[in-house]
């Protein structure tokens, strides 16, 4: 079973730091891997960032490289989302998305297999 965990939103003020947490599953040779996505009121679901389980490698919305950054911690089963420097657009509900297999295009939504409940960020300006 495959049931993605996030934790770690809330309120913060604009510059603020914030780090999500995401535990994928409890069967972590099934993941290819782990993205978050947000989903803003009025707007479309967007891809924010996405690492590979194995090796680590890393893929992100353009617009936001500099100030969020994944990383995983296969020890602690654990992939995490700091977010630097937030934004009031930042604000939205973010989503923990896994992936079983590979795929050319990791910014498709459709491209994932397990979603988590999402953990609302709110940054006030």
């Amino acid at each position: 079973q495959v049931q993605p965990v996030e934790s770690g939103g809330g309120l913060v003020q604009a510059g603020d730091s914030l780090t999500l947490s995401c535990v994928p599953s409890k069967n972590t040779p099934s993941i290819y891997g782990v993205a978050w996505f947000r989903l803003a009121p009025g707007k479309d679901r967007e891809f924010v960032a996405m690492v590979t389980w194995t090796y680590g490698v890393t893929y992100y919305q353009d617009s936001l490289k500099g100030r969020f950054t994944i990383s995983r911690d296969t020890a602690k089963n654990t992939v995490n989302l700091q977010m630097n420097s937030l934004k009031p657009e930042d604000t939205a509900v973010y989503y923990c998305a896994v992936r079983e297999r590979f795929r050319t295009d990791h910014v498709d939504a459709g491209g994932y297999d397990y979603w988590g409940q999402g953990t609302q960020v709110t940054v006030s300006s």
